[in-house]
Order: C-alpha cells, then sequence, then structure tokens
C-alpha cells in the first residue's frame, strides 16, 4: 500500500514545491473545508487531490493550518510531511538538520547535527554502511515506515531542529493512483439552475 494511503489524511510535498492532501476515507466536510482554506481540488488518477501552488512557507502554513484544524473534527488519522508548510517566525529557510527521503519501499535518513544523529538512532535508525546516512530497521512494512519517520519528525520539531521529507513525487501529476479506491470525497454539488416560473 503506498503510503499516501495509509491514513484518513495525508499532506505532503511534491519535489516542486507543491503542497498536497490526500482524503481516504470519506469525510463530508473535506472538501468544503479545503477549498475554503485556498486549495484546489483536481481528480488525479482515480482520486481526488488538493493542491497549493509552490508560494511562500507562512502563506501555506496558514492555509494548510485552516484546514486541518477544521479536518480535526472528523478524524484524528493524520499524517503531515509536508515541508512546504513548514514556517516558522523569524527562522530564515536554510538546510535542515535532517532530512528524511523516500525512495520506492523504503526511506534513508541524512543528519546535519549531532542532535539530529542522536534522535535518529533514539528511533532505531542505524548509520548505513556508507556511514554518511541512516536507514530504518530491515523489513518494516510500509505502515511501520511511516510511523518511525513521523514519530522522528514529530519529535525533531518538539526539539527545534528543522526537517524536510521527500516523498520521491516529482510534481502532482506524479502522485500514485489509490489503487482499486475511487475518489473517497464528495465534491460539492454543483449549485442547481434556478426554477423557471410560468406567469400567471
Amino acid at each position: 500500500m503506498p503510503l499516501l494511503d495509509i491514513p484518513d489524511v495525508f499532506i505532503g510535498s511534491t519535489d516542486d514545491g507543491h503542497s498536497f492532501v490526500v482524503i481516504n476515507r470519506r469525510i463530508p466536510a473535506a472538501d468544503r473545508l479545503l477549498t475554503d482554506a485556498g486549495f484546489f481540488a483536481r481528480e488525479h488518477l482515480g482520486r481526488t487531490l488538493y493542491l497549493l501552488p509552490p508560494g511562500t512557507a507562512q502563506d501555506a502554513h496558514e492555509r494548510a493550518g485552516d484546514a486541518m484544524y477544521g479536518l480535526l473534527a472528523h478524524t484524528h488519522d493524520f499524517v503531515d510531511l509536508s515541508w512546504t508548510t513548514r514556517w516558522r517566525p523569524g527562522t530564515p529557510e536554510a538546510d535542515p538538520d535532517l532530512r528524511f527521503q523516500f525512495t520506492n519501499a523504503t526511506v534513508t535518513a541524512t543528519a546535519q547535527t549531532s542532535a539530529a544523529r542522536s534522535l535518529l538512532e533514539q528511533h532505531g535508525f542505524a548509520r548505513a554502511a556508507d556511514g554518511s546516512s541512516y536507514q530504518p530497521l530491515p523489513g518494516l512494512e510500509q505502515r511501520s515506515l511511516l510511523g518511525a519517520v513521523t514519530a522522528a519528525e514529530t519529535h525533531a520539531y518538539t526539539l527545534g531542529l528543522t526537517v524536510r521529507v521527500g516523498l520521491g513525487i516529482p510534481t502532482p501529476m506524479d502522485i500514485p493512483a489509490a489503487p482499486g479506491r475511487a475518489s473517497a470525497v464528495a465534491p460539492r454539488p454543483p449549485s442547481a439552475p434556478a426554477a423557471r416560473r410560468r406567469p400567471r
């Protein structure tokens, strides 16, 4: 199962800077909450994607925050690995302290600081043979792999470390289809035309 299909709500970023949201179960308010926050709904390979084009981190942070606050009223099964929505006032964008890169069915982590290296080791990541990167425990299935990265990313955030998670998705067109699933969100129905009245 692709990583995007595990939680009810998945938020991520493409390599070209789009923020996206995938809804994996019926949440009737999702379409309204996301489009009201400025996301654009788009059908893509049997699923509805909600996209924010590349922009400022502050704008993406605020728009995603507005939408996610509303979605939390409907589900807590939520994963946010988006690097485009991370923003801290007064913090310039720079190389992250910690970087995760998903490729195929695994993930590689690199750390720029001793605090980031220590954090990876606390979460079960082991130094790879190349000596410059870290790997999760071998044999983890996708759900456990996603859980390991999410736990480490959240922990890093609480310590003030900057993190970037690359999902291996170059553009929105490369977001994988949901296998065997139709769109999980009921799009907003078009408004009905006004009924014509007969003159008397």
